[in-house]
C-alpha cells in the first residue's frame, strides 16, 4: 500500500483519535511552540471517561485546562520543566514535577524508564517520499514518539518543514488529525531591552572570541548579546534553542558555522522559539541541522565545540558560588532545563566559556546572597561555576578559593547590597 493510500486511511477526527487514549496510559506531549492544541482539547473534552491518564510533558505554551482542578482524578501532569502556564499547578500540587537533565529528558521514555503508550505529536504535511517534519520542535518529541505504542499526530498546513534528523514516516503514525493553524509566538526579547539587560549583554559580548560556538538559554538576556555581537567573526551555534536574533546574524555574515569543530557549516539545534519570521526563516532550509536533545546537550558532544560559549541565567547566586535557577526557596518555578548539560560542556572545551548572568537585583532584593535561601535547587553547583555576570561586572570564579569567590561576587553586587552582603560574608568566615 503506498502512503498516500495509508495517509487517507489514518485521517481522523479530533475526537476519534483520542478514543485510542485509555484509562491508566501514560500521554508525551509535544511541547514548546509545537503543542498540538486540537488533539489537546479533544482529550480534555473526553478526560471525564478516564482515570488516572499522566501527561508526560516539558515546556508547553497556550492554555492549559488540562491541569485544571476539574479534571483531578482523570489527567495529570508530569512535567520535566515548569512553564508558566502549569506553574501554579505545580505548586498547589495539582501537578506534578520530575526533576531531570534536559540532556537526559528523551531517555527517560527511551530507556523505558517512563513508557510511553500515546505520544502526540505536531507534524508538517508529508513530503513527496511520505515523511514528515517534527518541525519548530524536533530535540525533546523524537525519540519519546519513537518509544510510543501509539502515535497521534496533528499534521498542520504551517507547521515548517525542519531537516535533519528530524522526520517520522506515516506509516509509523497510527492517527492523523490535519489541522491548518499558525504557530503559536514566543519571542525571547520584546525589542527594547532595559539599560540593566543591555549593560550585562555588553559585557558578556566581551568574553565572547571570534570563532566561538555559541548557546543560547530562554531569556531577555541571551538574546540580547545576540545584539552585541555585530563586530565578531565566524560565529558558529550548538544549542537546544535560538530565537529570531539569530537571522539577522546569519544575514550579517557573523554567524557563519565555518570554523565549528563539530557539525561544521551547521546551525545545530534542538527546538526554536520565537515569531513567524523564524518560522519561516528555518522551512526548508539547509543551514539548519534539527538533532535530538540526548545528542544535542551531551556535556560530552558539546565539549567537542572549541571556544563552546554558554549563556544561562539564575534566580539566585551564594557567595560560594552555587547557583539556583530552579527554585524560589521551596517553591518550585522552572527546571534545570540544559543548563549543567552546557555549563560543564563549555568548561570542557578547549577555550570555553561558561557564563551565568543575571540582574544583581529582583523586586528590590540581591540576588547575590550570603546563603542560598532554605530549600533552593542548586543548578550549577559551586564545582562547575566559572564566570558570573551582572550589571555591574563580570566575576571569574574558577579556581579561586571561597574568600576570592566572595569577594568577586560583592563586587559585582548593587552597591546597596554590598556592605550588608560583606558584614555576612565576614560572620561566615568566608572573608
Amino acid at each position: 500500500m503506498s502512503w498516500t493510500d495509508q495517509y487517507k486511511q489514518k485521517v481522523v477526527t479530533p475526537a476519534e483519535a483520542v478514543k485510542a487514549v485509555k484509562s491508566g496510559d501514560r500521554i508525551f506531549l509535544t511541547g514548546n511552540c509545537s503543542v498540538p492544541k486540537t488533539v489537546l482539547s479533544a482529550l480534555v473534552d473526553r478526560a471525564p471517561e478516564l482515570q488516572d491518564v499522566e501527561i508526560c510533558q516539558a515546556l508547553t505554551t497556550g492554555s492549559a485546562d488540562y491541569v485544571s482542578p476539574e479534571l483531578e482524578g482523570h489527567l495529570r501532569v508530569n512535567t520535566m520543566f515548569i512553564s508558566h502556564n502549569i506553574r501554579e499547578a505545580v505548586q498547589n500540587g495539582g501537578a506534578d514535577f520530575t526533576p531531570v537533565l534536559l540532556s537526559e529528558f528523551p531517555l527517560l521514555f527511551k530507556d523505558n524508564f517512563l513508557p510511553v503508550d500515546v505520544a502526540f505529536v505536531h507534524l508538517s504535511p508529508p513530503d513527496p517520499h511520505g515523511y514528515c517534519s517534527f518541525g519548530v520542535e524536533v530535540g525533546l518529541s523524537k525519540s519519546p514518539a519513537e518509544s510510543a505504542q501509539i502515535v497521534i499526530a496533528e499534521i498542520n498546513e504551517q507547521m515548517p518543514r525542519t531537516l535533519g534528523d528530524s522526520f517520522i514516516h506515516v506509516s509509523a503514525i497510527d492517527y492523523i488529525v490535519p489541522v491548518d493553524y499558525q504557530l503559536p509566538e514566543l519571542p525571547m526579547g520584546d525589542g527594547n531591552p532595559s539599560d540593566t539587560v543591555k549593560k550585562i549583554a555588553s559585557y558578556i559580548a566581551e568574553l565572547i572570541p571570534d570563532e566561538a560556538t555559541m548557546q543560547m538559554g530562554i531569556g531577555a538576556i541571551p538574546d540580547a548579546v545576540l545584539h552585541y555581537l555585530f563586530d565578531k567573526k565566524d560565529l558558529g551555534i550548538h544549542t537546544e534553542l535560538f530565537s529570531d536574533g539569530v537571522i539577522d546574524l546569519v544575514e550579517a555574515g557573523v554567524i557563519t558555522n565555518s570554523k565549528k569543530s563539530l557539525h561544521p557549516g551547521k546551525i545545530v539545534v534542538g527546538f526554536i522559539l520565537g515569531t513567524k519570521r523564524l518560522y519561516d526563516w528555518v522551512h526548508n532550509n539547509p543551514l539548519c541541522e534539527f538533532l535530538r536533545t540526548e545528542y544535542i546537550n551531551d556535556p560530552f558532544i558539546v565539549s567537542q565545540n572549541d571556544r563552546m560559549v554558554a549563556v544561562n541565567s539564575a534566580i539566585e547566586i551564594d557567595l560560594t558560588g552555587q547557583v539556583c535557577a530552579d527554585s524560589i526557596g521551596t517553591k518550585l518555578y522552572s527546571g534545570v532545563g540544559g543548563q549543567l548539560d552546557f555549563i560543564y560542556g563549555a568548561s570542557r572545551s578547549k577555550g570555553g566559556v561558561p557564563i551565568i548572568a543575571l540582574p544583581s537585583t529582583a523586586r528590590d532584593f540581591s540576588r547575590i546572597v550570603p546563603t542560598l535561601k532554605q530549600g533552593a535547587g542548586v543548578v550549577t553547583t559551586r564545582n562547575h561555576i566559572h564566570y558570573v555576570v551582572t550589571e555591574y561586572g563580570v566575576a571569574d570564579l574558577y579556581g579561586k578559593t571561597i574568600q576570592q569567590r566572595a569577594q568577586s561576587l560583592i563586587d559585582v553586587a548593587h552597591p546597596k547590597f554590598r556592605e550588608e552582603l560583606t558584614k555576612e560574608a565576614k560572620a561566615l568566615h568566608y572573608i
